[in-house]
């Protein structure tokens, strides 16, 4: 694996996110991701994941540098294999917690919201879908995993907007759960793991399921036409412009 680490502990997975600096998305990662949730979703000694990235970054989001130079074809399969990823870590039954380790926009605030529980590291982070304002039409299956913890009103409010939130603002919408000093999120993710696998496993997979019901019908609807609309917004010379934009404002300060 290049883009991710993994270490058992006490029966518990800890996935480390381990891309560069900012850990940012790419088609490697995602399927690093797919293949390893499988893994995890299929070993019966494994009772639960923490998800986690590194200090300052959980996830960037998107690689935007690298996708900006996909073809058609490579950007297609990029978010068919997003999706499917998104679609996998929902339907994930048992307790996924993620460690949230610094700033999580776009991307990374995806895979947080696929998890049951989000520790969040204190200081001057922020987290959010912030797609909308980059040029990017957020998935359907996306903002119902979006609105399933904030409320359809609040999370179309947030959407629309684009808006990326303080800490303290994740923590009082309910996207985080709790705020942890940097030194102690992994110890607070662990204590909350263990708070759920100490439960008869099978009522607690059952029920996350059962909560869960409607969320994964919906993510795991067909989303063919809605990709064509997103990949045509995509090609679109607005979002080329923004894009070209944005990679050049990275590109400066990583100079």
């Amino acid at each position: 694996m290049n883009t991710i680490k993994v270490r058992i502990k006490d029966k518990i997975a800890v996935l480390s996110l381990d891309r560069g600096r900012s850990n940012a998305i790419n088609s490697e990662m995602v399927s690093e991701l797919h293949q390893m949730i499988r893994n995890i979703e299929n070993e019966d000694s494994i009772a639960g994941l923490i998800l986690t990235g590194k200090d300052g970054f959980f996830s960037a989001g998107l690689d935007l540098i690298e996708l900006y130079s996909y073809n058609q074809e490579q950007i297609k399969e990029f978010w068919i294999e997003f999706l499917s990823l998104v679609t996998s870590m929902v339907s994930f039954k048992k307790p996924m917690i993620a460690a949230i380790s610094g700033h999580s926009p776009a991307g990374g605030c995806v895979l947080a919201l696929c998890c049951d529980y989000r520790v969040m590291a204190e200081g001057k982070f922020i987290i959010g879908l912030n797609e909308v304002p980059v040029g990017i039409i957020v998935p359907d299956s996306i903002f119902h995993l979006y609105a399933f913890w904030l409320g359809n009103a609040e999370a179309s409010r947030a959407l629309l907007e684009g808006k990326l939130m303080t800490t303290q603002q994740a923590l009082s919408a309910g996207l985080v759960d709790e705020l942890v000093n940097s030194d102690s999120i992994l110890h607070a993710a662990e204590r909350k793991m263990l708070s759920y696998i100490q439960l008869e496993r099978k009522t607690w997979q059952q029920s996350k399921m059962n909560i869960r019901k409607d969320l994964l019908e919906k993510v795991s609807a067909d989303q063919s036409d809605m990709l064509v609309h997103m990949l045509e917004q995509w090609w679109s010379p607005t979002t080329r412009s923004i894009l070209k934009t944005i990679i050049q404002n990275l590109q400066q300060k990583s100079s």
